[in-house]
């Protein structure tokens, strides 16, 4: 492993400014697409440390640059981070608990732009030697944000030629990585159902058009389109009722609609396009004499590691503990979609094997995996370096 510029070292001071706005931001969460003042934290501080700085990407998105500006194509490395919180109400625990009602950081995405902090720090006293872009994603969570970023035509100023990032993982020791390349995470897509029929008085069900025994039909089936395999095999899927709703909460009425909301889940994206078409198709003859409507809803694209993306990030975490069999994992990652088109890789960093599970109300991120994640991310800049420095040799 290529030691790291003396510059690059992560003091004390770093680490606890870093820290210091893990806490600010997990006070102060925004939920996707309106993460407006976490862009304006984020911005304001990349500011600081010198790097270019654009933002609006896909709403809300911010972009630190550090670097050369004037080298040619081959040479920029993307890492990602995620702006946005979740709407559940955080659990009473830390002091640095959440002050908006009913919104918490509590996924992990402020210790990940806390670490993009820390690397920030470090490239701002050692300029590296290819151009770096610290992305902060908005609208992770929804599966909308990559794509709004990807669409913006102010994107094309900083599309990188490869791109990475980490996830924390609960119920992995702390610091442990896990990291292959191929699948690490599914495809998944939301599909809301609306039956229409008609109302009627309770004493006269005859005279309506209850949606009930449609949705009740409905629940089951979908449920039946999943294969019982394990995660990793490509004939994975799996769908989730995840919401139903019936008429009105009324003694007297005979109910006239119905919704639904149903999950799918696939490990590649190939197969989700079957098995929204077999869904599709059961959801339209099942309820046909109630006109349904069907809308999607957080589309995630599965997320696939490439080799040499993979690799670097191999390279990177030399010396740090490995687990096998964490992933793939059935939650998706929005990250996937920049796979889709640049090379790009995650890793996943476990966040100790006792601590509440991503989304849970007690969840909250380790700061001790500051140093951690960004020391990762550091190598992987100057081993990104050295390799395109040999290119030119």
């Amino acid at each position: 492993m290529i030691p790291l510029p003396n510059a690059w070292t992560l003091d004390p001071a770093t680490l606890a400014e870093a820290v210091a706005l893990r806490h600010e931001l997990h006070r102060c969460p925004e939920v996707s697409g309106a993460e407006y003042e976490t862009a304006k934290r984020i911005a304001a501080r990349m500011h600081a440390l010198g790097a270019e700085v654009a933002t609006g990407l896909g709403g809300t998105g911010v972009a630190a640059v550090f670097g050369p500006k004037d080298l040619q194509g081959g040479t920029t490395l993307m890492i990602r981070a995620e702006l946005d919180a979740l709407p559940i109400l955080e659990a009473d625990g830390p002091e640095h608990r959440s002050e908006v009602d009913g919104v918490g950081h509590l996924c992990g995405h402020d210790g990940h732009m806390a670490i993009l902090f820390a690397v920030a720090s470090a490239l701002s006293r050692h300029t590296p030697e290819t151009r770096v872009v610290l992305l902060f994603q908005p609208a992770e969570e929804t599966g909308a944000g990559a794509r709004a970023v990807l669409d913006d035509p102010n994107f094309a100023a900083v599309r990188p030629d490869m791109a990475i990032s980490l996830h924390n993982l609960p119920k992995l020791p702390l610091g442990a990585v896990a990291l292959q390349e191929g699948p690490v995470a599914c495809a998944s897509k939301g599909l809301h159902v609306a039956l229409t029929g008609q109302t009627s008085h309770a004493a006269r069900p005859e005279n309506g058009r209850s949606p009930g025994l449609a949705l009740a039909r409905l629940i089951p089936a979908l449920a039946a389109l999943s294969r019982d395999v394990p995660t990793e095999d490509p004939r994975f899927r799996l769908a989730t009722v995840t919401h139903a709703r019936l008429g009105v909460p009324s003694f007297g009425i005979s109910p006239g609609e119905a919704a639904l909301q149903v999950t799918l889940r696939t490990l590649l994206n190939s197969e989700m396009e079957a098995l929204e078409a077999e869904a599709r198709a059961l959801i339209l003859s099942a309820g046909a004499e109630f006109a349904p409507v069907i809308t999607v809803h957080d589309p995630f694209s599965h997320s696939v590691n490439a080799p040499a993306a993979t690799a670097l990030l191999e390279a990177a975490t030399q010396g740090l503990p490995r687990v096998k069999g964490a992933i793939p994992m059935r939650p998706s990652e929005d990250f996937g979609l920049f796979g889709t088109e640049i090379p790009a890789a995650m890793l996943f960093l476990g966040s100790g094997v006792d601590q509440p599970e991503l989304h849970n109300p007690d969840f909250d991120f380790p700061d001790a995996l500051i140093p951690i994640g960004a020391e990762i991310f550091l190598r992987a800049i100057h081993e990104f370096s050295a390799a395109k420095e040999s290119e030119t040799v």
